[in-house]
């Protein structure tokens, strides 16, 4: 069995990276993707739903090195288990988890990556070597 997820959203924070008991590098962040559409009144609704993103390896560490807070990304990813938990007032909740296997940012803008043009089209994320390419990580540790 296979299944595949495809995400367009904006970082909620900074990425956070640690390293497992035998030193692998993983690579923690919250992506935001909005939805909007015209309800039945005619008005504007939006909604955003928030996914936990799991990196690992190399892909882990171009992402923490690169990414930060609000920059808009797509990523490829197999979704994992929902992971529940109680919010601040009490009501119960679920993590949508996802493992990342492609990233690529789709800001127009450049800032931090180092040799990137701006042309407006879909920009890989960029290397820890300044290169501009698409990531991938096609060993996930389970």
């Amino acid at each position: 069995m296979y299944q595949q997820i495809t995400l367009v959203g904006n970082l909620g924070q900074d990425p956070e990276m640690r390293y497992t008991p035998s030193g692998v590098p993983v690579t923690s962040f919250s992506l935001a993707v909005n939805k909007s559409w015209v309800g039945a009144d005619g008005q504007r609704q939006d909604k955003t739903l928030w996914f936990r993103v799991t990196a690992w390896r190399k892909l882990a560490e171009t992402a923490s090195q690169y990414l930060t807070k609000g920059r808009q990304i797509l990523v490829i990813g197999e979704i994992e288990e929902a992971r529940p938990w109680t919010d601040r007032d009490g009501n119960q909740r679920a993590s949508l988890e996802v493992t990342a296997q492609t990233i690529k940012f789709l800001n127009t803008r450049t800032d931090g990556v180092a040799g990137a043009e701006n042309s407006g089209a879909l920009h890989n994320m960029a290397s820890a070597g300044g290169e501009v390419q698409e990531m991938r990580d096609e060993e996930i540790p389970f």
